[in-house]
């Protein structure tokens, strides 16, 4: 029988303008394999909303290919795997958080101990944390220069899609109820299946919406959370059902069809975009964003510890029409409305002075985008101890904010 090679998804959830993907269909006979790690450390495996989100996708991409679910530590799992069908090489998309490094070093020596090879592509993003740097080779700490660096750099290309050729032989695997991952009394998640429609179809539907419906206005309507014209890609681009590639190029393929009305709009969006590139910029070269102030000196802040005001403020009872109305969306829906989530990170923060890591949970949890980079990123610039965050006293007066979007 054919040694086949293996596909190891991970939060690239798509067919297409996914290089592992095109390489390991270029390599032969494939497994595409899924592993749900429960081993991720600290308060960081996949949250309630996530996991409802990760079921919805999974079931999508398994009526486009052939999937291998397992459950457990991936380079250990997968090390079975290349033992049991004697796999000759590993094909995976990079991933960028703190832990990720450690876990490809393992793969890679799993790897190495069966005599497979191991690639590893980017595609996760538009630019490796690692390209772009300013004129001393440094790392940026600031936004606006890091954007301009990416948008002189060479415009993205878009790959053919590739056909991918699933092994012949037969492998175990688990089934997605196996896994538990949607809600059971209570269902919390009924209220999210009329808003999303999670994997790669759902992502293109979203694209396509955005740029007949919203990216005309989207440089003034952004910033309104009553009216339709935010992408709503982010889970999308988080789950890797979209690259940000794609966006990019359809972005700015609209515009130009445009005849530049909407140029104020695209690059704002585009902007947008690179914010989540340089939220992976930073994390990249300080892993402990997540967990710790990017700016020291407030790591000696006083935070305080008010367990009956974070509550309310969890459940949208504090009185403030626009932040109750946010995280009564947060929990209906999955999501909330980006200038709310300032308004309402703020209000936790500067108002409740209640620290941002505990913000940054409740999110973590309760969104279908929660992304380890863009969720401490933003938390910390809204908090003041983040990149980029100047004034480090900025606040968002939850009543002029409601008065004005």
């Amino acid at each position: 029988m054919t040694k086949p090679v293996i596909l190891w998804l991970g939060n690239d959830l798509r067919t297409t303008n996914n290089a592992a993907f095109n390489a390991a269909a270029a390599a032969g006979e494939v497994i595409c394999l899924y592993f749900l790690d429960d081993a991720t450390p600290g308060d960081w495996k996949i949250g309630g909303a996530s996991r409802w989100w990760l079921h919805r996708s999974l079931e999508q991409l398994s009526r486009q290919v052939k999937l291998v679910l397992r459950r457990g530590r991936s380079d250990a799992v997968l090390a079975d795997v290349m033992r049991e069908t004697g796999a000759q090489a590993v094909y995976f998309t990079r991933n960028y958080a703190p832990w990720s490094s450690a876990l490809e070093r393992r793969v890679k020596e799993a790897c190495d101990r069966a005599g497979a090879a191991c690639h590893r592509y980017g595609g996760y993003l538009l630019h490796e944390p690692e390209a772009i740097r300013n004129g001393a080779g440094e790392p940026y700490k600031v936004y606006t220069p890091f954007s301009r660096a990416c948008f002189a750099a060479p415009e993205p290309k878009l790959p053919p899609s590739a056909k991918l050729l699933p092994w012949k032989g037969e492998l175990k695997s688990d089934t997605l109820d196996q896994w538990n991952l949607l809600p059971k009394n209570p269902n919390w998640a009924a209220t999210f299946e009329p808003e999303w429609q999670p994997g790669e179809a759902g992502a293109r539907v979203a694209l396509n919406r955005f740029m007949e419906d919203g990216l005309a206005n989207y440089a003034e309507g952004r910033d309104r959370p009553d009216q339709p014209f935010t992408s709503r890609l982010s889970p999308h681009l988080h789950w890797g059902e979209i690259s940000p590639a794609q966006c990019w190029v359809a972005i700015r393929s609209a515009a130009a069809q445009a005849g530049g009305a909407t140029d104020a709009s695209a690059e704002k969006f585009l902007k947008e975009i690179l914010w989540r590139d340089f939220s992976y910029h930073i994390l990249n070269h300080w892993p402990t964003l997540p967990t710790a102030p990017f700016r020291p000196e407030f790591g000696a802040f006083p935070w305080r510890s008010d367990d009956a005001a974070f509550n309310r403020w969890k459940r949208g009872e504090t009185g403030y029409p626009i932040v109750d109305a946010g995280l009564r969306q947060l929990w209906a829906t999955g999501t909330m409305h980006n200038r709310v989530r300032m308004v309402a990170a703020s209000f936790l923060t500067k108002h409740l002075l209640i620290s941002w890591t505990e913000g940054a949970k409740w999110f973590w949890d309760t969104l279908v985008d929660a992304d380890i980079a863009s969720n401490s990123a933003s938390w910390q610039w809204v908090a003041g101890c983040g990149a980029d965050a100047a004034p480090y006293f900025r606040i968002f007066n939850p009543v002029l904010q409601g008065e004005k979007f």
